[in-house]
């Protein structure tokens, strides 16, 4: 079952196309990430799917409704933190949290609510008082006040030490166990490959893969690969005496070598013995996500500048 069905989502400001094009689903229960530089079209995406932005062309279905045309509905049963979360000063979290019940006109526990994101122990404490983290827990307890069967999370541990980033994990892996379905945003790479069940990169308006982290990586990433470092010496000797392809960096004096099989480590380290040259450290290394991001992803769009653009457009055409 698909908790959200996005096809052929299109997005324009005037001749900039913010989203061109799009397709995917995410299931019921599934930790689903959306990755890409500024100006990849990540936010309108995110927009569109919450509601708060008109789509121009597509179709788009969370829990089998569409965001625009029944907004009052959808809003009921998702939730959103967006980036950066604030609230009032001098405000509690579990005032907080009674006051988004009211305003949702729902009936809470705000204490449990305040276990279930590891906040209990700060009920009392004012928000001007919390740390980031905690902060950022206040916004995903209120996120959950409705009861939502999707969140939204839009950088949810942006700015935060590592400690707090991953407390905030720790909540996002205890809200997946309870069955929610849930949309992350960030620009923190090792967190998409720790939470998220598949990821979509996209750039400019595209998605440019998309799937586990393992499956894009192996499509995309070049290989479990050896590395020595030496001199070029070395690296024409072992491309001489092996069937092995061996690349050389002269600026890092590393000797690459592609490993299709595993006896070609075995092949490679008896060539560099055999050549009675020297040579130092030896590594295997294989591909990232961040490493496949960097290979998938143009030069992203300054986020200042892409927001301008945007801005024009739209004011241009409220004066038409």
């Amino acid at each position: 079952m698909f908790s959200i069905e996005v096809t052929n989502l299109k997005k324009n400001y005037g001749n900039l196309k913010a989203v061109d094009d799009i397709s995917f689903k995410v299931k019921q229960g599934e930790v689903f990430g959306l990755l890409g530089p500024n100006g990849a079209g990540k936010t309108t995406t995110i927009e569109i799917m919450e509601g708060l932005r008109e789509r121009d062309s597509g179709d788009i279905k969370i829990l089998g409704l569409d965001p625009w045309k029944d907004g009052y509905e959808v809003h009921k049963k998702i939730g959103v933190i967006p980036q950066e979360f604030t609230f009032f000063e001098k405000t509690t979290p579990k005032e907080a949290i009674k006051y988004y019940a009211s305003l949702f006109n729902v009936k809470v526990d705000a204490d449990t609510i305040l276990k279930e994101v590891l906040l209990d122990e700060k009920e009392n404490h004012v928000f001007e008082n919390l740390s980031g983290g905690q902060k950022q827990k206040t916004g995903l307890a209120l996120s959950l006040v409705n009861s939502p069967e999707v969140l939204f999370l839009d950088e949810p541990t942006t700015g935060l030490d590592p400690n707090a980033r991953r407390a905030i994990w720790e909540v996002i892996r205890r809200l997946k166990a309870k069955g929610k379905t849930i949309i992350l945003t960030t620009h923190y790479l090792d967190e998409a490959q720790q939470l998220s069940d598949r990821v979509a990169i996209m750039d400019h308006g595209h998605i440019v893969a998309m799937g586990t982290t393992e499956e894009i990586i192996e499509q995309n990433g070049s290989g479990e690969r050896l590395e020595i470092h030496g001199e070029k010496q070395l690296a024409d000797y072992i491309q001489t005496n092996t069937e092995l392809q061996v690349t050389y960096n002269e600026t890092k004096g590393i000797i690459t070598i592609p490993l299709k099989k595993k006896i070609d480590m075995l092949a490679a380290l008896a060539a560099a013995e055999q050549s009675e040259m020297k040579w130092g450290e030896i590594q295997t290394h294989q591909d990232s996500l961040e490493d496949v991001f960097i290979k998938l992803v143009n030069e992203p769009l300054d986020e200042q500048k892409e927001e301008q653009q945007i801005e024009q457009k739209k004011n241009k055409k409220g004066r038409q």
